[in-house]
């Protein structure tokens, strides 16, 4: 799958890659400082070579960090997708260590309702909020 040259812009990797479900959401990302390649940020049109170590932060999860094996810019199927990097051992621990937390964490207030209050539900919660009975 690579390409002529041996090159590919960073932003069309990352789609590639399936990082990101739009090119234009992978040039958001890395115009944002979001992806670093070799410990620096970069601009959307850097290219990408094999050996290339990147890091990918994601909101809510800690980043990912990548080292890329093959290069493509177009976007193939989850398998092709899966040969473009190879994932360092660090980042799957610490991955691996913020899924077990996120699920030893305690669910968050109100999570046990299930459904969405009713307006008798909203009463007696103001009551309750009140001091009233």
């Amino acid at each position: 799958m690579a390409p002529d040259a041996g090159k590919v812009r960073i932003d069309k990797w990352l789609w590639a890659a399936r990082f990101y479900k739009t090119r234009g959401l992978a040039t958001d990302a890395v115009a944002g400082g979001r992806v670093h390649v070799g410990g620096q940020r970069v601009k959307p049109a850097r290219d990408v070579r094999i050996d290339d170590v990147i890091e990918v932060s994601r909101s809510g999860h800690s980043p990912l960090t990548v080292v890329v094996r093959d290069l493509a810019d177009k976007r193939g199927s989850a398998t092709v997708a899966q040969g473009l990097y190879v994932e360092t051992p660090e980042s799957v621990e610490l991955r691996e260590r913020d899924r077990l937390m996120r699920k030893m964490a305690p669910a968050p207030p109100g999570a046990g309702l299930g459904a969405r209050p009713t307006k008798r539900d909203r009463r007696r919660f103001d009551d309750a909020r009140r001091g009233g009975g």
